[in-house]
């Protein structure tokens, strides 16, 4: 009996062990073939995009390419519609997502969220000539908002009546064409890729709303076995505020605005004032 028991102890450090060593391996995955493989749409101007030349850039693409640097890895960006990106998170088929979402209690409650990236808020683009006619949250009733279905900015319209116009990772141009063309009324969504967009795409006829609420953050997004990794880049993306270099590729993308700390105020109104609206669910 003493054998067997000595036997059994044995086994039972021996599988601690291993469990141990897999929990590791899981959480520094990204050394063993020295990628980082990451997860984008390869949409959203001027986080990730494609230029004229059809060169991979972006806020976020330069800010990846420096952690990947840093980590001493190669980099391989996935390019894939956000529900999808989740999916490839969870099956250990991309390391992190990289498109800077917002956090929100589901996400937190199934992954790991990262250091902010970009502080914003929500607004709206709207048709020029006022046919949109959203002049206050109350206004969304009934009319079409655009955008990718899971993202809090179109759930919380749809809260809010209106009809969600659902994409599956189309591209900007699409989103302020069918609002600039009357097939849909508006799109919520982050502050700063609006007003980009609006500046890329002047010659629409489409405008931002007086419209603002929920102040956000961004952030990359990581499995919850993953505490190493996101460790890791935490502290890439810590020293690159530190040092000025997420202000510069900030001012880079985003029309000499620097994302990477709150804007005080918008239209008169102090950040921290703007309404907040949450999510039923």
């Amino acid at each position: 009996m003493k054998i067997l028991k000595r036997i059994l102890v044995a086994l039972l450090v021996l599988i601690a062990a291993f469990s141990h060593l897999v929990k590791t391996k899981a959480n520094e995955s990204f050394l063993d073939d020295g990628v980082l493989d990451v997860a984008i749409s390869g949409t959203l101007y001027p986080a990730n995009y494609y230029d004229d030349e059809r060169q991979l850039k972006g806020y976020n693409v330069e800010i990846l390419q420096q952690i990947a640097k840093e980590l001493g890895v190669e980099i391989k960006f996935h390019e894939m519609g956000v529900d999808g990106m989740f999916a490839s998170l969870t099956s250990g088929q991309v390391d992190l997502v990289g498109e800077g979402l917002e956090p929100n209690k589901q996400r937190e409650e199934d992954f790991l969220i990262g250091e902010p990236i970009k502080y914003s808020f929500t607004s709206i683009i709207i048709r020029s000539d006022g046919s949109s006619n959203i002049d206050s949250l109350e206004d969304y009733q009934g009319k079409k908002a655009a955008g990718a279905a899971t993202t809090d900015y179109m759930q919380i319209a749809n809260q809010l009546g209106a009809e969600m116009v659902v994409y599956d990772n189309a591209t900007n141009e699409q989103y302020l064409l069918d609002v600039a063309h009357g097939r849909t009324d508006f799109i919520p969504n982050d502050y700063y890729l609006q007003k980009s967009a609006l500046e890329y795409f002047k010659d629409l006829d489409i405008k931002m709303g007086d419209l603002f609420y929920n102040p956000s953050t961004a952030s990359f997004v990581y499995r919850k076995d993953a505490e190493a990794l996101k460790e890791k880049v935490d502290e890439i993306i810590q020293k690159m505020k530190k040092d000025g270099q997420l202000a510069g590729l900030s001012k880079k993308y985003y029309n000499g605005e620097d994302v990477s700390v709150q804007k005080e105020e918008i239209n008169g109104v102090k950040i921290k004032d703007l309404p907040v609206i949450e999510l039923d669910h």
